[in-house]
Parts: C-alpha cells; structure tokens; sequence
C-alpha cells in the first residue's frame, strides 16, 4: 500500500577526513553517509526506525555533484553561512558509504574554521537531506522500519559535535511530497502523522473483506489543533480467538517502554526540564497527552521570553495599535506624575483606569475573550500573551527612568569631556604636549623638524547593571508604584553611579602614567600649604596654573581656570567670593574681575574627603581635564523588560556602560585648604 505524506528536510551526522585536507587546493574528503540506523521520534506519531539505503539506484546525487554548498552548522538563512561547496562530480558512492570532496572559501572570516579542520579540532560534519519514498515494515514485535529506498542529499555542514542529540532533529521548513510504502497493510497501525495523509489501497487489497480505513488530520501549523482521526474497519473472523496473557503482558511493557521513551526523548529535544517529563511518566500521562502538554510547555516558555527593546512604526503613518499603545502609558504616566506628563486627548478614554482594567482591555484588543476570567487569570495571561501590556509596562519604564536620569544634578558635565566608545577594550588617550617652537629660516635655509612630546593615559568602559522582578500580585493590586517609581529610582541611581566614578577621580587622587598622583607637587598642581579659601590664595593657585609648561619644561601654556569647585561646606564662601562687589567699603576687598568671571561648583562627594579642600579646573575646551565615556548607541541610562521567567511577572534590568579617567593633571589645581 502507498501513501502520499509531506516531510520536511531531515539531517544527519556524517564524518570529516582531516587527514586528507589539501592546503594548496584548500579541499577535504567527508564521509557524508554510512547509512546508519537512527531513530525517530514526531510529535504526532510513533517512534520509528530510519534507515538510508545506499543502493546507488536509490539515491540521488545531482544536487551534491552540482556544487551542493558546504554549511556553517546548517545556516540556511545567510548568505555567509557558506563556507565552501562540494567539488562537481566528487560525490559517489563506495564500499556502503557517502563520500564527497569538499571545496573550503577563502574569505578571511572562513580561515579559522579552515585551519581548525587541518588541524584535526573540527571533524564533525552534517547532511541535509528529503526523502522521496520510504518502504515500511515493522518486525514482529518491533517498531516500525522506515528504509529511504529514494532519497536527495542536498548540502553538507560542519558541525561541532558529531554525537549531538540534535542530530536527525526535523527542521521545520517547506514540506516536500513522500511516498510510504508498506509492504503489509493489514499488520500495521497507521500512525497519526503532520500531514493531510490519503490512503489509496492497491485493487488486489481493496478486494479483500480485512480492512478499509481513511485518515484526516489537521493542519500542522496550527499549534493549537490536536490531531482528529476518523477510522471506519470492518473485520471478518472465523472463529473467536483465546486471548494470550502472557502476549497481553508484553505487548503492555513495550506500550509502557515506548511512552516512558518517547516523553522523555520529545522534552529533551526541546531542552525542557527533567522534572517536567518525569511528572508526565509519573502520573502515567498517554503519549498524545503528552505531546499536547509539551506543546503548551513550550509555547509558554516562548511567550515568557519575549522582549520589548524597540517600537517599530510602518512607513506611512502609525497603526492604531501603535496609538492605542501609546495612549495607555502616556494615561500611565499622567496618572504618575500630571506636571512632569501632560494628559494627550487620546488618552483621556484611559484616565480612570486601573492596571488590572488597562489589563483586560489589551487582552480583548488581542481577541481574547476576557469574559469570566478571575483578575489572577487577567493579570498572568496579560504578562504571558501576545497582548500589547507588556509594550506598555516598556514604554512606561524607559521614560519615567529617563526623565528621572536626566533630572538629577550631575555636576561633573561642566569640566569634564565626553567621548564614545566603540568597544570594552582599553582606550589610550594621548596627552598632547605643545608644539615645537618656529625656527627662524634664513635665505636659502632649510626648515628644521620638530616632534611632539606625549604622555599616555589609559581606560575602558565598564558595564553595571542590576535587574528588578515586578510580579502579578503588583498588577492585581494596582500598584502603579512599582512600575513607575522603581524606574524613576533607577534614572537617580545611574546617574548618581556616573558622579561617583567621576569625583572618585579626584577624592582617590589615583597615579598618572607617569607614575605620580594626579595632584602633586612634581605636577605643580597642589599648593603646598593648605590656605582658606579666599581672593589671595586663589590668585596664587590661578598664577600656578598660568605658569605650567609643556613637556619640553619651557614653553609656558598659560592655562585659564573657569571654574571654582568647592564642597558643600565651602559653596556660600565660593559664592560669596564672585559675587559682584557693588559698593566697597574697603578697596583692599575688591574682587577682581579675573575671579569674579570664575563658575563656582559645589559638590557634596568632596566633604566626605576634606570640608576645607577647594580646586580649580580649566575648561575640556582648552586643554584635557578628566575624560568620562559612554559606549557607543548605549549613551546614559538604558533599561529593558521581558516577561519573567524566574518570576510570575515582569522583570525590569537597568544598564549603564560607563567609564572615566584623568587625562591631563596641567588643567587641574588643588589647595587643601585650612
């Protein structure tokens, strides 16, 4: 009997010959079939045998003899995937194995992979295969033998681990037609295949009285559907049969064998938890129950998984998923803050709601039927769906973080520079010193070179990051708190993390590259008495600063201070001190100008070192003072949500790639004050 099925591209594991690599040609022998015995193991069917004939009738080589590519693990979505291809008309068939000579490219990402193969780390390799006819049989007492008697290889891949479980796992693409064919209609049980599967009995078996059966079965992509099997039989017996104990007994053991193996075998494929399938084993679940709860399983985990890092908006104008998105977390946000976040007039149909009511109304837009669901069911389908609630909750906490991070007073911006960087590896920034001094040329006379004296500072960027779990129960409560104020903590938090990188610079005094602290008096940056701060002694310091020289120790930069940075216990005198002396009663007092035009800085972190310490700092403009990095596309605070797999609920994790480091000691100044 024959039957038309569908099946999707199989693989299996072949064999790489390092030995034979030729580095000239840049080719290599693999052994891509000894046709083995494998066993398979579908979600809607029994386990069966396979078994691929290598009968040279039985196999198709055209597409392997035409220059089948040779794959990186199978990647049949990307063009860089290839990594060589089968020498045309290499691939036959000798001594009961597949073999083939394969062509290696010599693009510069492929020769690590090439040297690894000549070395001897790479030796396992894969096929990709269709089958176009299978002949059934099924031993007495066994499971049934599928023998590919007409079948296409199709590409070759190099994999890392021969032995992978993996390996005979059915890809899921385009479907391609297979013709079964059983050998004994009658002593097989038609198995329950992916498939919309027609049987046409041959007309000798349609003569016989034995059996009729017809098979429909539901479409396979829709994961929600189970298998419907319709089976009209008629039998005709001669004679009542005894039945057989001890038949019975076994047949039961191998059903049990089989559905313990087959549960386990489709939970491992789909790397499910040990514990999952050994409740299925343990309750004594039937196979199809099973493959239903696995289905569900995984369906689950790939909800739960999902992230919401970006809102994508069609060409043309927004959707009205979009704008309805967009209306709830900006009624969200108002309701968190109305002077921070105006109320938009889409919204206004949001205001008075609560989560949980925000909760089912995304559910209903995402045609769920809401109806009688307990606010426990709203609250963990609304965080485990394909609504639009989890965008929100995304939306609402990137921009109450956001607002919050840019709010809080980072006091370091003012004299020091920013810059990105592309990459975690060390950054050398080189500290330029002044340029040789112009020689005069005289008639005739040849211009003389100069060089550039140089000192080198280094850094990287560091990640920090923490990550925060908001749970069901904060959504049955209505606890907008926790998805509004927790973000908010967090912009405060972040930036408050930057500042303390930053003025840890100058409270730790850390060594320069030259192997001197950055405040010292071989810098010439540190008076070497501490003075209170007043007019004459921040002359002296502004007068030292003036004074400092190039790497050459002559050519005087005649560095200007801009700002007055003082700590918390210093900021009235410091304000005091350039304040604008209207009427003098005494001329001695007088301000001048020079110091007057000074910004005054105030940072509490300074206290914590000296009360009485007080600086001087350049601007970044005219010459390097400390430098502060973000990483590139990731500038200040970023945060991301995803639905909670540890947790029933949503998680929130928070992420800064930040660095800094004095570059420059020449544009600072220190007096540590009395």
């Amino acid at each position: 009997m024959d039957t038309m099925i569908e099946l999707p591209a199989m693989r299996r594991t072949a064999e790489l010959a390092p030995n034979t690599a030729d580095a000239t040609a840049r080719t290599v022998e693999v052994v891509w079939s000894a046709g083995a015995r494998v066993r398979r193991a579908s979600f809607f069917g029994e386990p069966y045998d396979e078994e691929l004939s290598l009968d040279p009738a039985h196999v198709r080589l055209e597409r392997l003899n035409a220059g089948a590519p040779f794959l990186k693990v199978h990647e049949l979505g990307a063009l860089d995937a290839v990594i060589g291809s089968v020498v045309p008309g290499s691939a036959r068939l000798e001594n009961g194995r597949g073999i083939a000579l394969v062509r290696i490219s010599e693009r510069d990402d492929v020769e690590p992979i090439w040297r690894d193969i000549q070395a001897g780390h790479i030796r396992a390799v894969s096929i990709g295969y269709q089958v176009h006819r299978f002949e059934v049989s099924k031993p007495d007492g066994g499971r049934e033998l599928w023998r590919a008697v007409d079948w296409t290889p199709f590409e070759v891949s190099a994999v890392p681990v021969g032995a992978d479980p993996a390996a005979g796992f059915r890809a899921q693409q385009r479907l391609h037609d297979c013709v079964l064919h059983r050998r004994d209609a009658l002593a097989q049980r038609q198995g329950a295949f992916p498939m919309t599967d027609q049987t046409q009995p041959p007309a000798a078996a349609a003569a016989e009285p034995h059996a009729t059966e017809e098979t429909q079965m539901t479409d396979p992509t829709n994961a929600a559907a189970e298998p419907q099997v319709r089976t009209s039989e008629t039998r005709a017996l001669s004679q009542p049969i005894a039945p057989d104990t001890e038949a019975i007994a076994t047949r039961a053991r191998e059903g049990e064998r089989d559905r313990v193996s087959t549960i386990y075998d489709l939970a491992g494929r789909l790397n499910l938890e040990r514990g999952f399938a050994d409740d299925l084993v343990r309750r004594g679940v039937t196979v199809d129950e099973s493959r239903r709860l696995i289905l569900d399983q995984v369906a689950t985990r790939s909800d739960e998984t999902r992230t919401f890092p970006h809102v994508s908006i069609p060409l043309g104008g927004r959707d009205e998923r979009v704008t309805r998105r967009d209306a709830v977390a900006n009624a969200l946000l108002h309701r968190y803050s109305p002077t921070l976040f105006q109320l938009d007039d889409s919204a206004r149909q949001y205001r008075g709601m609560s989560l949980l009511e925000l909760a089912r109304e995304s559910l209903t837009n995402a045609g769920v039927n809401t109806r009688g669901l307990s606010r426990d069911e709203v609250a963990t389908r609304s965080l485990h769906s394909t609504s639009d609630f989890p965008e929100i909750l995304s939306a609402v906490t990137n921009k109450t973080l956001r607002q919050a991070y840019e709010t809080y007073p980072r006091t370091f911006m003012l004299f020091c520079r920013q810059v990105l960087a592309t990459d975690f590896k060390a950054m050398n920034r080189v500290q330029l010193g002044e340029a040789p001094q112009l020689l005069e040329v005289g008639e005739s006379g040849e211009f003389k070179r100069g060089t550039l004296g140089e000192s080198k500072e280094s850094y990287k960027v560091k990640t920090y990051g923490r990550v925060v779990a908001i749970t069901r129960q904060t959504l049955i409560n209505d606890d907008l708190d926790a998805f509004t104020r927790i973000p908010a903590m967090y912009g405060n938090s972040i930036a408050q993390l930057e500042s303390d990188v930053v003025w840890g610079i100058i409270t730790a005094n850390p060594a320069m590259a030259d192997g001197n602290a950055l405040f010292h008096t071989t810098h010439k940056n540190l008076a070497g008495t501490g003075t209170a701060l007043a007019v004459d002694a921040v002359g002296a310091a502004r007068a030292a600063m003036a004074l400092q020289t190039g790497f050459d120790k002559k050519t005087v930069l005649n560095i200007r201070p801009a700002y007055l940075i003082v700590p918390a216990a210093l900021e009235l005198k410091a304000e005091q001190l350039v304040a604008q002396n209207l009427v003098p009663a005494d001329s001695t007092k007088v301000v001048p100008q020079s110091i007057r035009t000074l910004s005054p800085i105030s940072e509490p972190r300074l206290d914590a070192a000296s009360a009485t310490a007080w600086y001087l700092a350049a601007s970044p403009n005219q010459i390097d003072t400390i430098e502060y990095a973000y990483l590139e596309g990731q500038q200040g605070a970023y945060i991301e949500t995803r639905n909670g797999f540890d947790v029933d609920g949503v998680e929130i994790k928070c992420r800064l790639d930040f660095g800094a480091k004095a570059i420059d000691w020449r544009g600072l100044y220190k007096n540590p004050g009395a």
